[in-house]
């Protein structure tokens, strides 16, 4: 945990008031921010909306493993209307929509980056849209200050990490695309998911937010899709989204029906499991992603993987260019999360 006192404003920054914990233990507040003026290419936005993620509840809280910066303002997933530009800005422009996912810079100028994937900057690391330290030029302000997210007024960012959003798109519901949409669509277009001229059998397991996610996307993108849970309890809801199949892990008639079908697998659970426990779904060839967050070791038998090539990997939200493409995907085919509205008194 690290107590960081936000600084005087410097002649390029402004004070701002909004939501978030100011200490260890506390609840949300009112709380008053740093945050830097426009600069050449930067773009400044009014927040509309911001999705409440759960990762915004891990770090807000301290259940990192004393990870957090206090005070912390969350927010990933954040949706506003530009209203200030740089003279050097040539992405939008004033009026427009934008949006502002889970990570707001990178050094721009490493292997990674430059061919689209600044989430794995090797430059010193990608920088997060809250909770982390600012490390390149690309963020005005104070340098060496932390970063703080969407709820709040308004946000400036470099136009390299604005996406932006479609005439005619439902705002409030576009926030959760830039966390939960891109973390399932990058590794459906890093595993050929996104090949106009490739047919896939996906699996989907753990039916949640990230999991409907997913159906949504695979199904848009042309694939039978196949939804994975322990029961049956969700079976209608998958479908309800678009699964073609559905199958019991915890069935072992269920199982062995779809034993060696599947190319492609994302995992999205967090809870506590074994990964090995879906690897005899995979075919020849066949890739198993993990994306949710499981804090304990995977035993996995070398065995399962060698007769026929399987693969297990994993994937880490997205580049800007591809959740750009997700943002694109989801307004042609009208992709949405199901969403609640709370206002920020209710956080």
């Amino acid at each position: 945990m690290f107590n960081r006192p936000i600084p005087e404003c410097a002649e390029n920054e402004y004070k701002e008031v909004a939501w978030g914990i100011k200490a260890d233990g506390e609840k949300f507040a009112p709380v008053t921010i740093n945050r830097p003026k426009v600069g050449d290419f930067d773009v400044k936005m009014d927040m509309l909306y911001c999705g409440i993620c759960h990762s915004d509840v891990h770090i807000a809280f301290n259940q990192l493993g004393g990870k957090t910066m206090y005070p912390c303002v969350p927010g990933h997933e954040l949706v506003g209307k530009v209203v200030e530009v740089g003279p050097k800005v040539t992405k939008v422009k004033v009026g427009d929509h934008v949006g502002c996912g889970c990570i707001v810079d990178s050094c721009l100028d490493c292997e990674v980056c430059t061919q689209g994937d600044e989430q794995y900057c090797l430059g010193g690391k990608s920088v997060h849209t809250y909770n982390d330290r600012k490390r390149y030029t690309h963020i005005g302000g104070n340098p060496d200050t932390q970063t703080f997210g969407g709820y709040s007024g308004s946000q400036v960012i470099h136009e390299h990490f604005a996406i932006k959003i479609p005439e005619g798109m439902d705002l409030k519901a576009v926030g959760p695309l830039l966390c939960a949409g891109i973390t399932m669509y990058d590794p459906l277009k890093h595993w050929g998911a996104t090949n106009k001229d490739k047919k896939m059998t996906i699996g989907i397991i753990g039916i949640g937010g990230l999991g409907s996610m997913g159906i949504k996307l695979a199904k848009a993108l042309g694939h039978k899709v196949v939804a994975i849970s322990t029961s049956a309890n969700k079976m209608e809801m998958a479908k309800e989204k678009g699964a073609d199949d559905f199958v019991v892990s915890k069935d072992p008639e269920s199982m062995k029906a779809h034993t060696s079908t599947m190319d492609l697998i994302l995992n999205t659970v967090s809870a506590s499991h074994q990964a090995s426990t879906y690897i005899p779904l995979l075919g020849v060839d066949g890739t198993l992603v993990q994306l949710g967050l499981v804090l304990e070791a995977h035993a996995i038998g070398v065995g399962s993987l060698y007769r026929t090539r399987k693969t297990i990997s994993g994937s880490h939200i997205g580049g800007i260019a591809s959740t750009q493409e997700c943002i694109d995907l989801c307004h042609k085919a009208n992709i949405y999360p199901d969403v609640q509205l709370v206002e920020a008194k209710e956080i």
